[in-house]
């Protein structure tokens, strides 16, 4: 019953932040998507309701020297991969959208890197 609470709670949380998140062509929507063992990353434009560029830790350009996909270390180095395929897309700015979790650890690491290569919001 605990864990069922959780995960509504977290859902509940989610739709409120994307009830004030939207992405456009101008400035997609940056979402994230943390599991317990992988995270994932996508820019989305939710005008035309198609995603732009992905990156997640199942990803084969990931560098070999991320030994555990859950970790800080690839939560950084997904952000700086799809950094680098936001720039060959032309995406220069974009709307963060958390996913309902906290700004802290693996969320963190990932947008301070995106911002670090290059993604601006």
């Amino acid at each position: 019953m605990k864990t069922v609470n959780k995960v509504q709670k977290l859902e509940r949380r989610r739709r409120r932040v994307r009830k004030r998140i939207f992405g456009t062509s101008a400035r997609p929507r940056l979402s994230v998507f943390r599991s317990k063992s992988h995270i994932y990353a996508q820019i989305i434009d939710d005008t035309s309701g198609r995603t732009l560029v992905s990156a997640s830790t199942l990803d084969s350009l990931l560098p070999q020297s991320v030994k555990s996909k859950g970790t800080i270390e690839a939560a950084k180095a997904v952000g700086e991969l799809l950094a680098t395929r936001a720039r060959t897309a032309k995406v220069e700015a974009v709307v963060f959208d958390r996913g309902g979790r906290l700004f802290h650890g693996r969320i963190k690491a990932l947008a301070e890197a995106s911002r670090e290569n290059g993604l601006k919001f």
